[in-house]
């Protein structure tokens, strides 16, 4: 946690970030582009898909 919040944040990402990611310790890309994406999370079936197969 930086020591005070809006500019120790800014300080961490300007500073520390490049560090990490030269070392391959944070990353600089997602593999996806939700959450679910990134952690490679099946969707979920909708709770109303099979509402709205029946009524069809």
């Amino acid at each position: 946690m930086p020591p005070w919040l809006t500019g120790g944040f800014d300080v961490f990402a300007a500073e520390v970030l490049p560090i990490l990611r030269k070392r391959g310790l944070f990353r600089s890309e997602y593999s996806g582009t939700t959450l679910r994406d990134h952690f490679g999370l099946p969707r979920p079936e909708s709770l109303y898909s099979e509402a709205t197969r029946a009524s069809a």
